[in-house]
């Protein structure tokens, strides 16, 4: 079996810089496990939980920022990242969630956008919905709050999976790394990521930097990747 590295996170909890130094320290684990040249480990989450109305009274822009850059570390590990959601999940669950490469949820998930004083919360919870749905399938859920359930999100591409067994799918997880490496990993998520705003010509370069890469890797197999 795989190691993980596992942070189960509460999303009716308001944003603070515990959730943003638990979520930092989960990523140095991880980092460091990656750098040691370990065959397949697998950063596993755990979310549920949505705030209730007026949680987002206490926060500034500094947390905030903080938060979204420690998610956007999370995104990026050299290793594969899951995460397994149930029952209402919004706030930093939600944006944890999102976040991961592979997204498991129980059949009584739902997802949700919290509300602040105006409107629903304008963080980058609502662009990885876009990212993944696109704005036609997701508007009712950014604009007016609606909740997304499981079977929905699963048709949407928002959840990979809909099971009542998590700890299998994280398993299965594990499996599907393999003996993978984490930092070609991180290469393919990130030409991927690109995919979606860069042209081809543009795109062309950094893809055929990764073939070579593989191609010399392939010619010297000794030397290690992770």
């Amino acid at each position: 079996m795989h190691p993980l590295y596992a942070l189960e996170l509460d999303g009716s909890e308001p944003m603070s810089a515990t959730a943003v130094k638990a979520v930092a320290a989960l990523c140095e684990r991880a980092e460091d496990a990656a750098g040691t040249g370990a065959d397949g480990p697998v950063v596993a989450l755990r979310v549920t939980g949505a705030p209730d109305d007026g949680w987002s009274g206490n926060l500034d822009v500094m947390l905030v920022t903080k938060w979204e850059r420690v998610l956007r570390r999370l995104e990026r590990l050299p290793l594969a990242t899951v995460a397994v959601a149930h029952g209402d999940c919004g706030g930093t669950a939600l944006e944890a969630f999102l976040a991961a490469d592979v997204r498991v949820a129980a059949p009584d998930t739902r997802l949700l956008l919290p509300h602040d004083a105006t409107a629903t919360w304008p963080g980058m919870a609502g662009y990885r919905l876009v990212r993944l749905a696109g704005v036609a399938r997701i508007r009712r859920a950014l604009l007016f709050g609606r909740p997304v359930e499981a079977a929905d999100a699963l048709a949407l591409g928002v959840v990979d999976e809909l099971t009542d067994d998590p700890a299998a799918a994280v398993a299965a997880v594990a499996g599907l790394a393999g003996k993978l490496s984490g930092k070609e990993i991180a290469i393919r998520r990130q030409l991927m990521f690109d995919a979606a705003t860069t042209g081809f010509e543009d795109a062309l370069g950094a893809h055929l930097a990764a073939c070579d890469r593989a191609l010399r890797q392939r010619a010297t197999p000794e030397v290690r990747t992770s």
